[in-house]
This record gives C-alpha cells, sequence and structure tokens, in this order.
C-alpha cells in the first residue's frame, strides 16, 4: 500500500485530505507542524510527503531541509501544499528536491489525489 505522509497544521485540512486519500486506497499518517513531521516522516517511511509551508514550531522549509539532510529522507518525492502564491515560497525551495507545488485553494481534493498518483507514476 502507497503511503503518504501530511504535514498540514489546519486540522480541518489534513483531515480533509487524509480521508481523501484513505478512500482511495493510500495509508496515510499526518503532523500538524514541521518537528512533529520530520519525527513521522522518520518513522513511518512514507512514498510521498505532503507539505505546508507556513506552520507553527517548524515551518514547511525548515522541516524539508532537515528530511533532506538525512539518508532516510533523500530522495522521498515532496509536493508543496500551501496557500503561498509561488511567487511568495521561499526561493531555494526548487533547490530541496520539490516534485511539485500545489496552491490549495486552486485544486479539489480529487484533483491533488491524482497529481500525488502522478508524481508517484501509479
Amino acid at each position: 500500500m502507497t503511503k503518504i505522509a501530511i504535514i498540514e497544521d489546519d486540522s480541518v485540512i489534513n483531515q480533509m485530505y487524509r480521508m481523501k486519500f484513505e478512500a482511495d486506497g493510500f495509508d496515510v499518517q499526518v503532523a500538524d507542524n514541521g518537528k512533529s513531521g520530520v519525527e513521522m516522516v522518520e518513522s513511518f517511511h512514507p512514498d510521498l510527503i505532503l507539505l505546508d509551508l507556513q506552520m507553527p514550531e517548524m515551518n514547511g522549509q525548515e522541516a524539508l531541509e532537515h528530511i533532506r539532510s538525512k539518508s532516510w529522507g533523500k530522495d522521498i518525492p515532496v509536493i508543496i501544499l500551501t496557500n503561498l502564491g509561488v511567487e511568495e515560497s521561499p526561493k531555494h525551495l526548487k533547490n530541496l528536491g520539490i516534485r511539485d507545488y500545489i496552491v490549495k485553494a486552486e485544486l479539489t481534493p480529487s484533483q491533488v489525489v491524482a497529481r500525488v498518483k502522478e508524481a508517484l507514476g501509479i
């Protein structure tokens, strides 16, 4: 079963995406901040991470930098899922190996699932 990690501080949003991905047959775990997200990713070993940028304790960029610095996190595909437009996002996110950049307000949960499947080749 394909494993998805959702790191998103808005509980309504992370539960909405969790239910949508689980309905599509994914194994999903969620974290509500970057710090707990890094810990969850280390133990869960997801096939893909959906990562918000604006979060408490550790923002998405810091979490991604930490994940990429570890041998277990170097190659996990990451899709940024945020309400920040691309022009507002940190400039060196591309250097951290993101697979896609999704503005939450622009896509439905079904469209996000389709983008994840595309990124995973399934």
